[in-house]
C-alpha cells in the first residue's frame, strides 16, 4: 500500500520550535547586547569620573570628589606632605595588595557617592584603618619596634590615637 504524502503526518513534518529552543537561539544575541550596554555604561562612567586619574600617585586625584577637599587641604598642612602622598598611607605597600585595595575602594567609593550613601564627614573603614596602621609601622619601624605587641596580632593602640594630625593636620 502506498502512503499519501500530500499532507504531513501529525508526528512528522514541520513543527514550531519550543520556546526554550527559541530562547537558546536568541540568547547569544541578547548576551552580546547586554554586555555592550554594560561596557558602554562602564566606559562612560570611567571617563566621566576621571577614572584614569586614579591610576596615578597624584594627591590632586583625591579631590576629584568634593568631599575629599578638606582632607587634601589638611594633608597640605601636615608634617607628611613632603614625604608621603595619599597612596603611601592609604594603600598597602605590596603591589598586589595595593591594586586590590585600590579597586575595592574605587568600587565602593563610586557606589557610595553615586547613591549618596556615605557618612559626612567621611570616615575611614576598619579594613582601611588597618592599611593605614600598617603603613605607619612600615615607615616608622626603626622608631616603633619597641612599642609593638610581644605576640603577633596582639593589642596595641593605633598610631593615629596619639598622632591624629600627622597625615591630616588640624582635623
Amino acid at each position: 500500500m502506498v502512503q499519501d504524502t500530500s499532507t504531513p503526518h501529525p508526528d512528522h513534518g514541520s513543527r514550531q520550535p519550543s520556546r526554550a529552543v527559541a530562547w537558546l537561539r536568541l540568547f547569544p544575541t541578547v548576551f552580546v547586547v547586554m554586555l555592550g550596554i554594560l561596557g558602554g555604561v562602564g566606559v562612560f562612567t570611567f571617563g566621566y569620573g576621571q577614572g584614569a586619574s586614579y591610576l596615578s600617585n597624584n594627591p590632586l586625584t583625591c579631590v576629584n570628589c568634593h568631599i575629599m577637599q578638606d582632607h587634601y587641604d589638611a594633608w597640605l598642612n601636615s608634617s607628611h606632605r613632603h614625604v608621603a602622598v595619599c597612596n603611601d598611607c592609604h594603600l598597602p605597600h605590596h603591589p598586589v595588595g595595593k591594586w586590590i585595595t585600590k579597586a575595592d575602594n574605587g568600587f565602593f567609593h563610586s557606589l557610595a557617592f553615586t547613591l549618596e550613601n556615605f557618612h559626612e564627614p567621611i570616615q575611614i573603614k576598619p579594613r582601611n584603618r588597618r592599611v593605614t596602621q600598617n603603613a605607619c609601622l612600615a615607615c616608622h619601624a626603626d622608631f616603633v619596634h619597641s612599642m609593638l605587641p610581644a605576640e603577633p596580632g596582639g593589642e596595641m593602640l593605633l598610631c593615629v590615637h596619639c598622632h591624629s594630625n600627622a597625615g591630616h593636620a588640624h582635623r
